[in-house]
């Protein structure tokens, strides 16, 4: 048996960051399979144990990564308010993620996270004052064009899949606010939903419609399980996001990020049976063209600055 070839120094740490980086977005794009099972329990009590569980393994996490020194009280000086906000808006995501799953609503949420870049191009004008390039202002306007097919063909806007990206466009935007990495500042936030996870536990557990731990029947267990694992299928994949980034450029990373919704659609239609109708198809392929344009114009640009850099 011949010797492995050796891996290039330039291009060993990009193709370990792909690997991390598809990793992370297509454990993100099968999560739909995992809350499905746990549709017996209510989103909130999921959300609940999501939080609950996060803070542990992130906290584990932590640990086994020297990581507390970004959490420095003089580093988080003077952005409680800013984290009070993402809290809000990561658990609104979260929230209804999980409610849209559970619900037979992923192909909305897949729209949701297709939408969700073209939307931060919209705060990136509204917010910052940002200008809109030709080909962005195309992109805009097919996706506008798709939300009104949507509610002209199938007599409904699709508020989920807005809510969705709207929600996690403004948390993104304020994220880059803070000082702080994805890992330890997703430990601040679920944190801060701690208490409230904990209470809202607490109040079902009181009037006994708690569905972990019962034990009452054969699949109780598997159950607990799974939602008690629910803190290793948030914070695993946001591991391997950050090490993705730190080896990869911001335009491969950008093509990547659609695995997660491609996979939601693909498991909506193929796996779930969700109805896709000659509506939907119109509006995704409005969705699809105009994530074609943006993407296109990112690329150019980004390559532009290379060489000026």
């Amino acid at each position: 048996m011949t010797a492995p070839l050796p891996v290039p120094e330039a291009r060993a740490p990009a193709t370990v960051g792909v690997a991390y980086a598809a990793g992370a977005y297509l454990a993100w794009g099968l999560l739909p399979l995992y809350f499905r099972a746990l549709r017996h329990v209510p989103a909130t009590e999921i959300l609940a144990h999501r939080v609950i569980w996060s803070v542990l393994f992130l906290a584990g996490a932590l640990t086994l990564l020297r990581g507390w020194g970004s959490l420095r009280a003089g580093r988080l000086r003077g952005t409680w308010g800013v984290f009070a906000t993402t809290t809000a808006l990561l658990s609104v995501n979260w929230l209804l993620y999980i409610w849209a799953i559970n619900n037979g609503r992923v192909l909305q949420a897949s729209l949701g996270y297709f939408i969700t870049p073209l939307v931060n191009v919209v705060l990136g004008v509204v917010v910052l004052g940002e200008p809109l390039t030709r080909p962005q202002r195309v992109a805009v306007g097919l996706a506008a064009a798709a939300v009104v097919l949507q509610l002209v063909g199938a007599g409904t806007i699709p508020w989920i899949s807005l809510v969705l990206a709207g929600s996690f466009g403004l948390y993104g935007l304020l994220r880059k606010r803070l000082q702080v990495d994805a890992v330890p500042a997703l430990l601040v936030e679920t944190l801060l939903m701690l208490p409230f996870a904990a209470a809202w536990l607490g109040w079902l557990a009181v009037h006994g419609t708690l569905t972990f731990a019962r034990g009452e029947l054969p699949g109780d267990l598997r159950s607990d399980l799974l939602l008690a694992a629910t803190g290793v299928v948030t914070a695993v994949p946001l591991l391997c996001f950050a090490q993705g980034a730190r080896r990869l450029r911001l335009t491969t990373m950008g093509l990547l990020q659609y695995l997660a919704p491609m996979c939601q659609f693909l498991l909506a239609v193929l796996v779930f049976g969700e109805a896709f109708t000659s509506a939907h198809a119109l509006t995704f392929g409005l969705i699809w063209a105009a994530l074609v344009v943006y993407t296109f114009d990112t690329v150019r640009r980004l390559r532009r600055l290379v060489p000026a850099a």
